[in-house]
């Protein structure tokens, strides 16, 4: 091929697909290297960086490192975000339910973003058997444990057989509920018992913030 200059050369196709060879100048010899090379490995600075197609991929553990502006925290690096679903169910504190089923209304969502979690949901349902449940009712099936207890609240409440749940709280790997005695009176725990019988029942919407 005879020599031209790099204006007339044909334009390559894009995007490159990082096995096309470039040739450099490495220890005072021409070589050849793959566009995927010139960066592998090494840090890149710029001044800006704009994505008009596909993503940013962050390799598991890495993220962004926000050390360079102040602050005394005991990590500035945000490495994680992720949103999804998960199924929330009662449990009861002792023995099981003899029956249970859940309205197709019954869903789970959450975010997660660094260490922080919030998580949404609401729960209700068609049939229930008590069976030798007993004890603190929770709603299980958190996509991610708490790593100390976390208030939460109840948005809405309805259909159930003695006390409607009007508090909540984070412990373990559960929601913890709660009622009122009187409109100022003390925060008692929601037992197993407090399930109602019947369709569309045990009705409730929640939502918790949490620290993993």
């Amino acid at each position: 091929m005879a020599d031209k200059k790099i204006s007339q050369l044909s334009a390559s196709a894009t995007p490159l697909a990082g096995t096309e060879i470039l040739p450099v100048v490495q220890s005072g010899a021409t070589v050849k290297t793959s566009v995927a090379d010139l960066t592998l490995g090494r840090s890149v600075s710029a001044a800006s960086l704009t994505l008009t197609t596909g993503n940013l991929t962050v390799s598991n553990g890495k993220g962004i490192d926000f050390s360079a502006t102040p602050g005394t925290g005991t990590s500035e690096l945000f490495a994680d975000y992720e949103e999804g679903n998960w199924t929330p169910t009662y449990v009861p504190g002792v023995g099981a339910f003899a029956a249970i089923t859940y309205n197709a209304l019954t869903y789970g969502r959450y975010t997660k973003i660094g260490n922080t979690v919030t998580v949404l949901g609401l729960v209700v349902t068609d049939s229930f058997a008590i069976g030798t449940a007993a004890g603190l009712l929770t709603i299980n099936g958190l996509p991610f444990a708490p790593s100390t207890n976390a208030s939460a609240a109840i948005n809405f409440s309805t259909g159930w057989a003695a006390n409607n749940p009007s508090g909540a709280f984070t412990s373990g790997n559960s929601i913890y509920l709660t009622y009122r005695t009187t409109a100022n009176g003390d925060s008692l725990s929601i037992i197993a018992s407090d399930l109602a019988t019947g369709s569309f029942k045990n009705y409730v919407i929640f939502q918790a913030t949490y620290i993993v």
